[in-house]
């Protein structure tokens, strides 16, 4: 015990190295901004696809919300097209990775709903161009 003591007084008594903090990254900026990292979030969900359908889930309207909290907590409630939809165990677990992957980020969840129902009149006019329907 006396060594421990001995070695960490004489650790206290040694100067402290400077410590580089890691880069800021380029498309953040200080203070906390909560309209950027929203944008951060809708950015990284326009990567996520559903397997079946050649669309990102946040222009197919599977993301009902996006909340931001200081420091960078974030929660995003989506739904799936389908109950049974093959994706349900994993897809959210995806996104929650790839959410917390993202400088900024500092916390995020995802919660699955399914009220209200999905259905084709959530998509941005830009997936019905893609899906072909209009």
């Amino acid at each position: 015990m006396a060594d421990t003591e001995q070695s960490t007084e004489q650790s206290t008594s040694q100067p402290v190295a400077a410590i580089s903090a890691a880069p800021i990254p380029a498309t953040l900026n200080l203070p906390f901004d909560p309209d950027q990292i929203r944008q951060l979030v809708i950015d990284v969900l326009r990567t996520v696809y559903d397997p079946e359908i050649p669309v990102d889930i946040y222009e197919l309207g599977l993301i009902y919300d996006i909340s931001v909290e200081p420091p960078g907590n974030v929660h995003v409630l989506m739904t799936l097209t389908a109950p049974a939809c093959p994706v349900a165990g994993s897809l959210p677990g995806e996104v929650e990775e790839k959410l917390m992957d993202t400088p900024g980020i500092t916390n995020a969840t995802v919660e699955l709903t399914w009220e209200p129902a999905w259905d084709r009149h959530l998509m941005s006019e830009e997936a019905k161009l893609t899906l072909g329907l209009w």
